[in-house]
């Protein structure tokens, strides 16, 4: 081993995995499985193992499935591709992005669904619509399966699975923090070189060493760098994922000939709020916005002229928060309304699906979840209440600390939109109403969508105000890897021994989403590429 001055301590294994996600934990696994010795190294402490998952909310866009079958959806890859390449909008020259889209279509059943329901995890029965596209350009059918239980299930029955393999075949070394990838004579990657966190340097030898370090879009001043230049750069952002997503491992790479690619195709969220109990600097929740909200301007008005209404086009979302001059919006509607579709992205605020609460979930999704919107009315200076406009004004501007939100203006928007849903429906004329019908004409988004009323409606009240900012999320891009999750060196080979997974790469290819995500391609994704590197990694040695 070369540059490992630094360490008396060397250990080895035929795998070195770099993350205890669920993409490294998902290869281990697999190699487990086929006898390989794993060792996986983790920043964090055991309570971190699973990465992100821990807190996900646990969705996965899937095709065919028996979920689907039942809800009358006939489904397949061809239709799915289709779909997954008019959202992408790829470039002529993304030939692994592209490959590694039509894997996920034509595998995504027996690698994902079948690996996930083979650990024991079941599904809600509904299969919700989302990403449908401004232009139907999107989903063009529904595909999101939520798992029961979140994807904090899908750690827990992972590493159920791997109980069954002890040292030497299986180590997992928490609090290891990779300082450097290491190489041998030849200049293949032959290991790294960990810091533990008492500053003790140990060396790791291996075979094949897999990247599962997650993302970058937890270090902002990297996600402001690669923001998109035909975008406004935002002036507030907030850290919806972690400071430890910081892009370390990926310079790493490069810094070894890998080539990173499409670091300018990120999943962020545009409707973001500070975490009333903020673990770090930054740190956001991510909301699900209600559909029947009107999202306003710090002055008032209706931001447009194409309404934003979520489930359609999140990038559009973002792409029309990052033009605000003050660098936040206002989403404004009543508590019936909020009830009804208010939710929270993750699973620290979906306690009755992560803890299978089955008879309390069915009662808040029929009769509203009152307790969240309580519970945010309670926690979050961000989540104004208030019994009329006046009031809602003037708490508003102390929040935003100025003037700025007119009552005059905000009044007028509001009778405005109300005057609409007045008149009998026939007569309805706006493109935010026209959204919303069509999205309860799907009987699972018309569980969590409202009935179109006036929202000055008093009966429907209080009225709410959501001041709402930018939020980072998924890196879309990353490290290049071919369809074997082998990394691509700048001169267009793969790197010996070397492979990325899960949000490392892009979740396949350095970009296997192009612009956009269907949603619910990251968990499965990350299952996805893991199992590619694993099948190629035992696969070689049968060749060898």
């Amino acid at each position: 081993m070369r540059n490992n001055e630094t360490s008396q301590q060397v250990e080895s294994c035929d795998v070195l995995i770099v993350g205890a996600g669920i993409a490294g934990l998902t290869a281990a696994l697999e190699l487990c499985q086929q006898g390989k010795r794993v060792v996986i190294l983790e920043r964090h402490g055991q309570e971190m193992v699973g990465g992100l998952a821990r807190w996900a909310f646990g969705g996965m866009a899937l095709i065919g499935t028996e979920e689907q079958k039942r809800n009358g959806i006939d489904d397949n890859a061809d239709i799915a591709l289709q779909d997954w390449y008019n959202f992408a909008d790829f470039n002529d020259d993304d030939d692994y992005p592209k490959q590694w889209a039509q894997l996920y279509c034509q595998r995504s059943y027996q690698d994902v669904y079948q690996h996930v329901k083979q650990l024991g995890i079941k599904f809600l029965p509904a299969v919700n619509w989302v990403e449908r596209g401004m232009y139907g350009d999107g989903n063009s059918l529904p595909r999101y399966h939520v798992m029961w239980g979140t994807s904090l299930e899908l750690v827990n029955k992972t590493l159920d699975a791997l109980s069954a393999f002890k040292a030497p075949q299986l180590t997992i070394k928490f609090e290891h923090s990779v300082d450097r990838l290491t190489t041998n004579d030849l200049g293949h990657i032959n290991g790294c070189v960990a810091t533990t966190n008492d500053g003790v340097g140990v060396c790791f030898e291996a075979t094949n060493v897999i990247i599962a370090s997650g993302g970058f879009t937890g270090n902002l001043d990297m996600v402001k760098a690669h923001w998109p230049v035909h975008w406004q750069k935002p002036t507030r952002l907030l850290n919806g994922t972690s400071p430890s997503c910081d892009g370390k491992m990926h310079d790493e790479v490069a810094r070894h000939h890998g080539r990173l690619t499409h670091l300018d195709k990120m999943w962020n969220y545009a409707a973001g709020i500070p975490h009333p109990e903020p673990l770090f600097e930054h740190h956001g929740l991510s909301l699900i916005p209600c559909k029947s909200a009107l999202w306003l301007d710090a002055n008032g008005e209706r931001i447009g002229p194409q309404p934003l209404v979520t489930g359609f086009d999140t990038r559009e979302l973002c792409k029309q928060m990052a033009k605000q001059q003050h660098g936040y919006a206002w989403q404004v509607l009543n508590w019936k309304i909020a009830s009804k579709e208010f939710a929270i992205s993750g699973a620290e605020h979906n306690q009755m699906i992560r803890d299978k609460k089955f008879v309390t979930f069915i009662k808040e999704t029929l009769l509203g979840n009152h307790r969240l919107v309580k519970q945010m009315q309670q926690q979050s200076d961000h989540f104004i209440v208030a019994d009329t406009v006046s009031q809602l004004v003037s708490k508003m501007n102390q929040l935003a600390d100025t003037i700025d939100m007119d009552e005059t203006i905000l009044s007028q928007t509001l009778t405005d939109y109300d005057a609409n849903l007045a008149r009998p429906s026939a007569q309805f004329n706006d493109d935010q109403i026209r959204r919303i019908e069509h999205a309860r004409k799907w009987k699972a988004d018309r569980l969590r969508t409202c009935k179109p009323h006036p929202i000055q409606d008093s009966k429907h009240g209080p009225l709410i105000a959501i001041k709402v900012s930018l939020i980072s999320r998924k890196s879309l891009g990353g490290i290049q890897t071919n369809i074997y999750s082998q990394v691509i060196s700048k001169g267009g080979e793969p790197l010996t021994n070397l492979y990325a997974i899960g949000e490392a790469a892009g979740f396949g290819g350095g970009g296997a989403s192009g612009k956009r995500s269907l949603e619910g391609t990251f968990l499965s994704g990350c299952i996805l590429t893991a199992k590619q590197a694993a099948k190629h990694i035992c696969q070689s040695n049968i060749n060898e």
